[in-house]
């Protein structure tokens, strides 16, 4: 019997692969009700991560961690540590979530701090 792949985890999978067949690292995004979720890996490795949940972030998120505002302040924070690790180009695997919303901020953001993609 076939397992039924959502919609999210069909376009996440197709994301994936491109970005594998490219060979370059990639800034990983995930949304969840209560918190952002980003973090740059190359081969299976994590090189820098950034979420709502961080002491940094904290201190510059007003008390709402799901919105636009702290997707923008999780992105500057990503390419800040990734760029301090020595990574500006990279590719964008947003996870299968649209393009819209707290995705578009955070990569937004992202661009505006350093990062190419």
């Amino acid at each position: 019997m076939k397992k039924e792949i959502s919609s999210r985890q069909r376009r996440a999978r197709k994301t994936r692969h491109k970005l594998r067949v490219l060979g370059v690292p990639m800034l990983s995004v995930h949304l969840s009700g209560q918190h952002i979720y980003a973090q740059v890996l190359k081969d299976g490795k994590v090189l820098a991560v950034a979420s709502t949940l961080d002491k940094e972030v904290k201190a510059a998120l007003d008390k709402q961690a799901a919105n636009v505002k702290s997707a923008g302040i999780v992105g500057k924070f990503i390419a800040k540590r990734a760029v301090a690790s020595g990574i500006s180009k990279i590719g964008f695997d947003r996870s299968g979530f649209r393009y819209h919303g707290r995705v578009k901020a955070l990569a937004d953001a992202a661009r505006e701090n350093g990062l190419i993609f």
